[in-house]
């Protein structure tokens, strides 16, 4: 059968910081050779949009992947979102979305998924580097925090258990000594950085029998 891949997410996933090689297009690349040697054809759609919430990909999402579903494909949804929730706004003396409001929106996207695909995916957030972050250098009101990613990450993986859909712990299987290494300004992840995370998804679709 035919499978759809649909990515939802922030500039990590749309990969601002490296358009050619960003975990999406590997994962779409591998997808395209598989369908060079098998039965099934794969495709993908990267509906990433740089410096979204998961109250910005609410107000979207269901008009995007009506735009593209079919009942001829199995459809597979990849969220890779809130990272951006967490940012403390200086202005505000807070977080950009609370831990409660990410709560409700994170339930609110699962339950719309899965209106549309029995095979949905939480990407678990990445750390940063807050040497660079704290502030960011293109605006001064915004930084991003460990302590703060950590929990949202923390509240977004356990809705997924309770939920019943699949997480993708990124943060554990990223050595805490070696993930400095993995960004290119602090936040978004390196070439390196995004080949690790592409094959810690591809490692777990395999091993779910996605792909």
């Amino acid at each position: 059968m035919d499978k759809a891949f649909f990515v939802f997410g922030d500039s990590i996933a749309f990969s601002s910081s490296d358009l050619v090689n960003g975990w999406v297009q590997r994962l779409a690349s591998f997808l395209g050779m598989k369908n060079l040697s098998g039965d099934d054809y794969y495709c993908l759609y990267n509906l990433a949009v740089p410096g979204n919430t998961t109250e910005d990909l609410l107000k979207r999402f269901n008009f995007e992947v009506k735009q593209r579903f079919s009942e001829d494909e199995e459809v597979i949804i990849i969220f890779a979102i809130g990272i951006n929730d967490s940012q403390f706004l200086r202005s505000q003396n807070d977080n950009r979305i609370s831990l409660k409001e990410l709560s409700g929106n994170v339930e609110k996207l699962i339950a719309s998924a899965k209106g549309f695909s029995s095979k949905i995916v939480f990407l678990g957030l990445t750390p940063v580097d807050e040497l660079k972050t704290i502030p960011i250098p293109w605006n001064k009101d915004k930084s991003y925090k460990n302590e703060y990613i950590k929990r949202y990450d923390s509240v977004i993986k356990n809705i997924c258990k309770r939920e019943g859909v699949y997480f993708v712990d990124i943060s554990s299987k990223i050595s805490v000594g070696d993930f400095k290494n993995l960004l290119e300004d602090g936040l978004h992840p390196n070439l390196e950085g995004h080949r690790k995370i592409f094959e810690i998804l591809k490692d777990f679709l395999i091993a779910q029998e996605i792909i």
